[in-house]
């Protein structure tokens, strides 16, 4: 069985400090990854190859609960970052509590922080002002597809409803 490659924020920190000790980028991308579709795998390949390191931060249960819907997540925090952790894309994983990622980008001020899909415009402008603050880059990448967990679930009690 492969290793997963979820990790602390300390050791998280360790890993900043490591890869820009050896002149290596590291990209992060944050979200809830609750049903994986296609357009996340897709965002996580194009983060990725923006970077010599993916490291996806992963919003914990409570943490989904508090930006989402008291009902969401579907997939428990503990399936949702083993399914990351095996893609090849994706380096390591970090979960945390905040209702936002801001206090992570502060911390681990990665070189290149990603957004993809559907996102709200104050976080957006939020995450990019962290991230530019410190000389990192922050990238958006447009919705692809027609896919979201949301509208995964609307079909599928849509379909079900009796």
């Amino acid at each position: 069985m492969m290793p997963l490659k979820i990790i602390t924020l300390e050791e998280a920190l360790l890993l900043r400090r490591e890869l820009k000790e050896n002149k290596k980028i590291l990209v992060t991308t944050n979200g809830t990854f609750d049903l994986l579709h296609p357009a996340h795998l897709e965002i996580l390949e194009r983060a990725k190859n923006h970077g010599d390191i993916l490291l996806v931060l992963v919003n914990s249960d409570y943490s989904v609960r508090l930006n989402k819907d008291p009902r969401r997540p579907i997939l428990p925090q503990e399936d949702r970052i083993k399914i990351l952790s095996a893609l090849e894309a994706v380096d390591y994983t970090l979960l945390f509590d905040e209702k936002e990622v801001f206090p992570l980008l502060q911390q681990l001020q990665p070189d290149i922080h990603v957004k993809g899909g559907t996102f709200i415009p104050e976080r957006i402008k939020k995450e990019k002002e962290i991230v530019e603050s410190y000389g990192g880059k922050h990238l958006s990448f447009p919705l692809i597809g027609n896919y979201s967990t949301t509208h995964i679930i609307e079909e599928i009690l849509r379909r079900y409803k009796s």
